[in-house]
């Protein structure tokens, strides 16, 4: 009796470890555009960090199609992207003081608008309106050499700071970041 106990007892248990890790392989199945983060190390231990969600191109028309022009984008997709800086900055020419604060951004074929809002910890849509922009900002737009299948937000060490890039299709919209 005990034998057939313990059986019934290590056969439950697999089982139940089983469903847990398909639990864990079914919800990184589950998210097309998974977490990332980027972030740039600036002068005397100063930092932005900037964390999203990287949808996938998956064939389909990005921007002028999915993601239309002249409206406000989330930057991203799921949660909303945060733009976390521990020092004031000049973002695009723009003071911007140390803080927590979501990115959105106005894609163009030309020229991009980052906005830099004040309002935290929505999900990424709706866009909660230009009464809570911090500050917009220009973006240059450029057409990368080859397509771009999962949307990346990345920095360029330069001379000053740091280059805030947004690539995904065969665009990117990048704007610099300067200490005060």
């Amino acid at each position: 009796m005990r034998k057939q106990f313990a059986v019934l007892a290590v056969g439950c248990l697999t089982l139940g470890l089983m469903a847990v890790l398909g639990s864990a392989q079914m919800d990184k199945a589950a998210k097309p555009s998974p977490a990332a983060k980027a972030s740039c190390e600036l002068a005397g231990g100063k930092s932005i960090t900037v964390d999203y969600s990287s949808p996938r191109a998956k064939g389909r028309k990005i921007f002028g199609g999915l993601v239309p022009y002249s409206e406000v984008w989330r930057a991203g997709a799921n949660e909303a992207t945060t733009f976390v800086i521990n020092t004031d900055l000049m973002v695009g020419g723009a003071h911007v003081p140390a803080g927590n604060y979501t990115l959105f951004a106005i894609p163009n074929k030309d020229k991009w608008t980052l906005i830099v809002s004040k309002k935290t910890g929505e999900w990424g849509i709706p866009y909660p309106g230009a009464d809570s922009d911090f500050v917009r900002v220009d973006m240059k737009a450029s057409t990368l050499p080859s397509a771009v299948e999962n949307f990346t937000i990345a920095f360029d060490k330069t001379a000053h700071g740091c280059t805030l890039r947004m690539d995904w299709e065969t665009t990117r919209a990048s704007v610099d970041i300067s200490k005060m």
